[in-house]
């Protein structure tokens, strides 16, 4: 059994585990997380700006100019400030947006829980506010499954995709029921405040992001740990239900998709996505170095990519 395999298997298990002895008390749980903001570290950086929508401030940072538009949609527990080094490479060329989602870097709550599909509908609602007709969306992870169930919507405005480890593509099995489970849990006891969660967090995110130009981003997520752990249990709970499933909406897909995924990636592994990445019409697939945002991980490799498919699919420089 290769390495990525036995992680694959073995982590799930292990927070399923320490599950069951929380349950039964022989793991206790420590103090609520206080009051802190340690996300705001991670989410659009001041002085960004703040769009309304449903009533929530969606933080968003935004490069300025009047080249062509690239919306970017971090994973969950992320935010804008991801973004960031990919923004000065991009800009001016690019108008580059990078969006916080609720409860996240610096925007506020929302009334209902994390899911592709919620992200989506507020992406959609983001757009039409800022009356942008013509957008590229880069999406990572939850982020990039919003950005395909808008554009099998909004075929008109999506110019093309760039998916990096996108959820949603991997075909249903007991196997990935057990794996979002254990990971449901694992996020449950940091929003009980349980003791050894940083710790364990800390363990988890090394093997999430796992390059050096990563490292300060990872830090900052790592130190939010309480904070997101929330978010992170109702977002992994939504990746079990048959509706966030994508595999029926590829094939209505009508723009050019960029898939940049990280190899090392144990959240959404190649071997297990590639498959349906034929269910798209028009696709090119990059691996790059790193364990889940090819974009921070291997942002040289990642900007060479992303510029040529750019380039190739028309959208102007």
């Amino acid at each position: 059994m290769r390495i990525g395999q036995t992680i694959w298997i073995a982590v799930p298990v292990a927070l399923l585990v320490t599950s069951i002895l929380l349950g039964t008390g022989i793991l206790g749980l420590g103090r609520a997380a206080r009051d802190t903001n340690y996300r705001l570290a991670v989410g659009a950086q001041q002085p960004h700006k703040v769009a309304g929508v449903e009533g929530i401030a969606l933080a968003y940072s935004d490069s300025g100019g009047s080249g062509p538009v690239l919306i970017c949609l971090p994973a969950i527990g992320h935010g804008a400030r991801d973004f960031e080094d990919l923004s000065r490479r991009l800009s001016p060329q690019y108008r580059v947006l990078a969006l916080d989602f609720p409860d996240q870097g610096d925007s506020g709550p929302d009334v209902e829980p994390p899911s592709a599909t919620r992200y989506a509908d507020l992406l959609s609602q983001f757009i039409d506010q800022l009356n942008l007709q013509s957008v590229v969306l880069i999406g990572n992870s939850i982020g990039g499954a919003a950005s395909i169930r808008y554009a099998s919507t909004h075929p008109r405005r999506v110019k093309a995709l760039v998916l990096c480890d996108s959820g949603g593509l991997g075909k249903p099995s007991l196997a990935g029921k057990l794996f979002i489970a254990g990971f449901v849990q694992f996020f449950a006891a940091g929003r009980r405040g349980a003791f050894w969660y940083p710790r364990a967090f800390k363990k988890y995110y090394e093997h999430v992001l796992i390059m050096s130009p990563a490292r300060e981003e990872r830090d900052r997520i790592i130190r939010s740990a309480y904070e997101i752990a929330l978010p992170s249990e109702q977002a992994w709970r939504s990746f079990a239900k048959p509706e966030e499933n994508l595999l029926p909406l590829l094939p209505k897909i009508q723009c050019p998709v960029l898939l940049a995924w990280a190899k090392q990636d144990f959240v959404a592994p190649l071997k297990y996505s590639q498959p349906s990445f034929s269910l798209f019409r028009n696709y090119r697939l990059e691996v790059l170095d790193g364990g889940h945002a090819a974009f921070l991980e291997d942002p040289n490799r990642f900007e060479r990519c992303i510029r040529e498919f750019l380039q190739d699919v028309a959208v102007p420089s």
